[in-house]
């Protein structure tokens, strides 16, 4: 009786009652830390590459550009082409001034630890010996 009123809270709470299933199958299932920092700190990279390649592209172009139109400028000699070759170096110049900005940004992301430094209110969900291997193998690594 006890064991289908647990199975239809499951069922209707939608939810994996392990910890007492591993208990009555009489196997202790060691539990899973999972670490997101790892993967954070690759998105970082890739975000860090996709961006330094599209300002280092935008750049370019803009460079081609103000060739371009220093050009037009010349030869038409009209003030307006001047004018939008000096905006157009002026956005090209402040493109590579963002190159600069994620380069430091990225050198103060990755002098953080990724990891806080003071950690509370942790949850293990497991038994005193399980804690103990768990806490053993964390001493040897150090």
């Amino acid at each position: 009786m006890n064991n289908s009123v647990d199975e239809r809270l499951d069922n209707l709470l939608d939810i994996n009652n392990e910890a007492t299933k591993a208990l009555v199958d009489g196997r202790i299932k060691t539990p899973v830390v999972v670490d997101h920092a790892d993967e954070r700190q690759v998105d970082r990279g890739v975000d860090y590459k996709y961006t330094r390649n599209t300002l280092y592209n935008l750049v370019e172009r803009g460079q081609d550009a103000i060739e371009g139109i220093l050009d037009l400028a010349k030869e038409g000699e009209h003030p307006r082409a001047y004018e939008v070759a000096g905006q157009l170096i002026k956005t090209v110049g402040e493109t590579s001034e963002k190159l600069l900005q994620i380069q430091k940004q990225m050198q103060d992301l990755e002098g953080e630890s990724g990891r806080p430094q003071n950690t509370t209110n942790q949850l293990f969900v497991g038994s005193t010996s399980e804690l103990q291997k768990l806490l053993k193998k964390k001493n040897d690594r150090v």
